[in-house]
């Protein structure tokens, strides 16, 4: 006798009643209907709502809220006044000591789901004011009834939402924005179409250092010749307060990568001076850089707790960026050494290191899980290694490579529990124990969380 599938108690169009229960690892709001799961975004836990269903998975659906019949205590008043259509925050309507409770609760349920790991997850470290954290805006152009547009993209699609203020951003980056879009309109340069795969300017991109204020603008376009560049930079030279630097970055490819391989710096400096600690780094447009220096020391800090160091040991630091993370432990090791695929990336953590007056690191260029098998092989080992990997987590060979150099401790620093979590199975499973994970917020107002995680090798 065959087994019927069970239907949903659901249709698309479906208007229906919800308490919110929790939320998703995308910050949308969980309800439950006839034990059904309805996903609802732009809700928060205990709003009472009536929403209509506009999609239907087999195990789930989704629905938009259509009204709150009684707000949750935790929800709040958004402060910026893009909220809701523009797709850059996911939170603002929860209150903030609740957002850190989610995400705390986030990396402790994904952990136990996936890994089956049950470990001590600390609070979430938060910010003293949520807002303004932001060092570097990213935002698209476009064009629209022959106004050029600036900002980020609505939620799943690609219509710019063209932002008066960005409250997550520093406040230079968000004038700076204002001021290139006006510069822009006021010269006529052409806007890029992305369904046309025309037009010059494709987005906008400033940085500012939160230590100095200094300010780096760079415009992706497309196509290199520039034949209105210097009264460009004049204009913006005139108007930009704290810019030490103009660079033309040139993309011509078809999608959504931001950064092409060419730059061409129009002016000033390729860089801006950030501060972490004592130590300093240079930031060029496409070095990996937190975006949360203030959170980021205290990411930095939990690293150095877990790593333990003594002044004896030797430190791996994995995905090392411009060798942030590396450099920072490096006082207190007696080696440390980077691996990192982005050639540009290693050329600033080598001058980054020079720049601190520091001699116990070096870099190698390549994929980790290419590079550290050969340095096993050339007799390389360490005690302490460090793991910063980009969204998708670590590859299976680099993890493998780690567990036959037997490290100590291993500290893994991610920006995703979901791949944060199956990594740890694997380590889980072969020769270590994880102990304990540090959420900490780098991203106020949205769903991410970034979290750092000890392991201990196991003892035979």
């Amino acid at each position: 006798m065959t087994k019927q599938k069970k239907k949903a108690p659901v249709s698309i169009g479906d208007q229906i009643e919800l308490q919110i229960v929790g939320l998703n690892h995308q910050g949308e709001g969980v309800g439950r209907f006839h034990s059904f799961t309805i996903f609802v975004p732009d809700t928060v836990p205990n709003d009472q709502v009536i929403a209509r269903v506009i999609s239907l998975q087999k195990n789930y659906a989704r629905a938009l809220p259509e009204k709150i019949l009684k707000p949750s205590p935790f929800r709040i008043a958004p402060f910026c006044q893009h909220y809701g259509a523009c797709g850059g925050c996911q939170l603002q309507h929860l209150a903030y000591q609740q957002q850190l409770q989610f995400k705390q609760n986030l990396v402790a349920d994904t952990l136990k789901r996936i890994a089956q790991i049950e470990i001590p997850v600390h609070p979430t470290i938060g910010m003293a004011n949520p807002w303004q954290y932001r060092n570097k805006a990213q935002v698209p152009v476009g064009v629209e009834a022959g106004i050029v547009q600036a900002g980020f993209y609505e939620k799943r699609s690609h219509k710019i939402v063209n932002l008066a203020s960005c409250p997550i951003q520093h406040s230079a980056n968000d004038e700076t924005v204002k001021v290139v879009r006006q510069i822009l309109q006021e010269m006529g340069i052409s806007i890029y179409s992305e369904a046309n795969h025309t037009g010059f300017v494709r987005q906008i991109m400033t940085r500012t250092s939160f230590a100095t204020g200094d300010i780096l603008l760079v415009l992706v376009t497309n196509g290199r010749r520039f034949p209105q560049a210097d009264n460009f930079v004049q204009h913006a030279r005139e108007k930009i307060k704290n810019l030490t630097g103009i660079v033309q970055n040139i993309n011509t490819k078809r999608g959504n990568t931001i950064l092409g391989p060419e730059e061409v710096t129009l002016w000033g400096n390729h860089y801006i001076t950030e501060k972490i600690g004592l130590l300093q780094f240079k930031v060029s447009s496409r070095s990996f850089f937190q975006v949360n220096p203030l959170q980021t020391e205290k990411l930095y800090a939990k690293t150095k707790e877990y790593a333990a160091l003594t002044g004896q040991e030797t430190v791996f630091d994995l995905y090392c960026g411009i060798g942030t993370i590396a450099l920072y432990l490096a006082a207190q090791a007696a080696k440390v050494i980077g691996v990192e695929i982005v050639e540009a990336a290693v050329k600033d953590a080598r001058e980054n290191a020079k720049l601190n007056h520091i001699n116990n690191a070096e870099f190698h260029t390549g994929a980790a899980e290419a590079v550290v098998p050969k340095l096993l092989q050339q007799g390389y080992r360490a005690d302490v290694v460090v793991v910063d990997p980009p969204r998708k987590g670590c590859d299976k060979t680099l993890l493998k490579t780690i567990t036959i150099m037997q490290p100590k401790r291993i500290v893994y620093v991610s920006c995703n529990p979901a791949t944060l979590a199956r990594d740890l199975k694997y380590l889980n499973e072969n020769g270590y124990k994880a102990l304990e994970a540090q959420p900490v917020d780098m991203f106020p107002q949205t769903s991410h969380v970034e979290t750092v995680v000890l392991m201990s090798r196991v003892e035979n």
